[in-house]
């Protein structure tokens, strides 16, 4: 029996060791590793590293919320109105051999009703580029206006107010906060008038807008010079002579402009000064205006160009002039003072150009005033109400009896981050 048992636990032993050392020869299987989000301190704050590459993201946002008063001027108009505004983005960078590469994005949703616009949803692709080096391509602020300006306002003011456009763009930097940019540009189009009852028909593009700026930017402020040329083309046919038609020659309108802004730290921490003076033939876009200005009961057309009795392309001029103070009262307190001033006019053939109808006005003037102020009691929320006044002086045939001036308020709660 002895014998027998000695044999069994001699077995199990050997057997046990077999079996250990085979296992000491299987691979050993370890714990995935665990990678964690890097801090990307390169590009400013809020950047982490995409796991597995060396691409720094930040992911921001916005929420608005506002709501506006307008004076009306007939019973069956709003006189208040609702926004809110969601807003999404993301920008990506990463260093390489030929400088950085970046793609931005940013998309926005708005929900608008009354004075805004009645129920309506808009979605807009508000930004969306690549800048690789000194190129930009896609959809971002156009370089004929300062990015840089501390403006500050909520309403309209009447300038070129940092518009969004499809680009393609090549900036220099001399270095110094020197630079300089060329850019092929979306066209921005204001009206175009006829002179018979028709309405001057824009015929297609067949050149971008060409825009070109020289910039500074620096610890006190900032200071750019900007121009644009804009393609002016007529699709209506004209008598030239009797019984024969054509085409008017194309035309180009330019505009130019000076925009810069000036830090105040001796008023107090923050407080900055701007001002933005333009002027443009045959590209009215670049004053800030659309086809049209409706201030009051007073609506008055803007065209770029019209066809006079001649059958020649005339321009329309114009000036405009904006600007504004800020400053901060508190560390989370401040206050906006702003206005703007522009005049639009024709030569005189354009009141041959306007027939009645079209309702197209001649030469006139607007100015508005306004101020905001903004409480901040922690970063990235803004809650700030405001005051804007506007006024609208025609040359035209409209009637005397037309209110020709508004005030506007508006509250606004925003969130970014």
């Amino acid at each position: 029996m002895k014998l027998a048992k000695s044999l069994f636990l001699g077995s199990v032993a050997g057997l046990a060791a077999v079996a250990g050392a085979q296992a000491a020869d299987l691979p050993a299987k370890k714990a995935a590793a665990v990678e964690y989000v890097r801090v990307c301190s390169t590009y400013g704050a809020g950047f982490f590293y995409i796991p597995g590459t060396e691409t720094c993201l930040r992911v921001g946002g916005r929420v608005r919320a506002e709501f506006r008063y307008v004076e009306p001027t007939d019973r069956s108009q709003d006189a208040i109105g609702f926004r809110t505004r969601g807003r999404i983005q993301l920008d990506a960078r990463t260093a390489t051999a030929y400088g950085l590469l970046r793609t931005f994005v940013r998309f926005e949703m708005t929900r608008d009703t009354g004075v805004y616009g009645f129920s309506s949803t808009t979605a807009n692709v508000d930004q969306a580029f690549v800048q690789f080096g000194g190129l930009t391509a896609g959809r971002t602020i156009s370089f004929y206006d300062n990015s840089d300006l501390p403006t500050g306002h909520f309403g309209t003011l009447r300038f070129s107010d940092a518009p969004t456009v499809n680009v393609f763009a090549y900036t220099f930097s001399f270095g110094n906060g020197f630079s300089a940019t060329i850019a092929a540009e979306e066209g921005r189009f204001a009206g175009t008038a006829f002179d018979t009852t028709s309405v001057f028909t824009e015929a297609g593009q067949t050149m971008p807008d060409l825009v070109a700026n020289l910039k500074y930017a620096g610890t006190w402020g900032s200071a750019q010079l900007s121009g644009a040329l804009h393609q002016l083309r007529s699709d209506n046919l004209v008598e030239v002579a009797p019984g024969i038609f054509d085409y008017p020659d194309s035309e180009l309108g330019w505009s130019v402009s000076a925009q810069g802004s000036v830090n105040l730290p001796f008023l107090g921490a923050g407080d900055a000064a701007w001002l933005a003076v333009s002027y443009a033939d045959g590209a009215l876009g670049y004053l800030g205006f659309g086809s049209s200005v409706t201030v009051g009961s007073l609506q008055e057309s803007v065209v770029d160009a019209y066809v006079g009795v001649d059958g020649d392309i005339h321009t329309g001029q114009g000036w405009s002039i904006a600007g504004g103070l800020r400053h901060y009262w508190t560390p989370t307190i401040r206050q906006n003072v702003f206005g703007s001033w522009a005049r639009v006019e024709y030569d005189n053939a354009a009141p041959l150009a306007f027939p009645a109808g079209l309702g197209i006005a001649a030469d006139f003037t607007e100015w508005r005033a306004g101020t905001n102020v903004i409480w901040s009691p922690v970063a990235g929320l803004d809650l700030g109400v405001e005051v804007l006044y506007a006024n609208i002086d025609p040359r035209g045939p409209d009637p005397v009896d037309l209110k020709n001036d508004v005030w506007e308020g508006r509250i606004r709660v925003q969130r970014d981050f």
